[in-house]
């Protein structure tokens, strides 16, 4: 039997998360579960679990774009999805990738705090992101907070127009911060338009939520959803899978990303002292 070329592969750029709620792990579940695949370079290593972290360790630029280029030259991705960036010399090397291959849509979620709120970036972080990553990418996904920091703007309206000035065509930005009874999240385009989604805002606190959105998207872009689509149906898969989340750790809680899979391994699979009705 010849291996099959499907499916489709979303190139996944950014940091390792050692308790799997966010970063690289979140990225490659979030794709695969959408029908991709993910390839992975990691732009930093973490000092993290579930309650926070604690130290960041940047990886060497231009390690970060010779790994890229490599897995784009090998593997063809069809999407980029750039996460935790985390030092500000990584930008170049991120923006040389994408202008060599401009074919390629690009998903930056702008990941500035950790989701027990430590920040991942500094003025100048940002300002790299302002001045040299948003003209070059198809969408930007901040949370309300991270996009009052990138736009110094209050409104999120007013604050997606200043990041559309920019030149980046799409700005979704997310209300997981905000104080209301729903989660409210608004879709803006550079032709003037928007669309806004509303959940049900879940009970608990989420680790990885906005890493699973935006490698959601990325991986229908990848399969050829038209961006619009592709947002309506990753807030529909992220809301499911915060709505399975396991308890993996003492603080916040992990998507579960995998949540349409058998929660048990079939009878085949498992261990001997498993199987049902056996003693401990």
């Amino acid at each position: 039997m010849h291996p099959t070329t499907w499916p489709p592969t979303v190139l996944c750029v950014g940091g390792h998360d050692p308790s799997g709620g966010a970063g690289i792990l979140a990225d490659a579940e979030a794709v695969r579960a959408a029908g991709a695949f993910a390839l992975t370079v990691v732009t930093a290593l973490t000092d993290q679990d579930t309650c926070g972290l604690r130290h960041l360790y940047p990886q060497p630029a231009a390690q970060v774009e010779a790994q890229c280029r490599a897995l784009i030259a090998d593997g063809n991705p069809r999407a980029i999805k750039i996460g935790l960036i985390g030092d500000e010399r990584l930008v170049p090397a991120l923006c040389a990738v994408i202008d060599a291959n401009p074919q390629l849509p690009v998903v930056l979620d702008p990941v500035l705090a950790s989701g027990a709120g430590q920040r991942l970036g500094n003025q100048a972080l940002i300002e790299a992101i302002l001045g040299r990553l948003l003209p070059r990418i198809t969408l930007v996904t901040p949370n309300l907070p991270e996009a009052r920091q990138l736009s110094g703007a209050v409104d999120a309206g007013d604050c997606a127009r200043h990041l559309l000035a920019l030149a980046v065509p799409w700005v979704l930005i997310t209300g997981t911060h905000a104080e209301s009874a729903d989660v409210t999240n608004r879709l803006y385009g550079v032709d003037g338009s928007a669309h806004t989604a509303t959940w049900p805002r879940l009970p608990a606190d989420y680790h990885g939520s906005g890493c699973t959105l935006a490698s959601a998207i990325a991986a229908r872009l990848a399969l050829g959803v038209p961006l619009p689509q592709a947002v309506a149906a990753a807030q529909a898969f992220t809301w499911s899978s915060l709505a399975h989340a396991w308890r993996t750790g003492r603080c916040q809680l992990t998507p579960n990303r995998l949540y349409a899979l058998p929660a048990d391994p079939p009878p085949g699979l498992r261990a001997p002292g498993d199987q049902p009705g056996a003693g401990r």
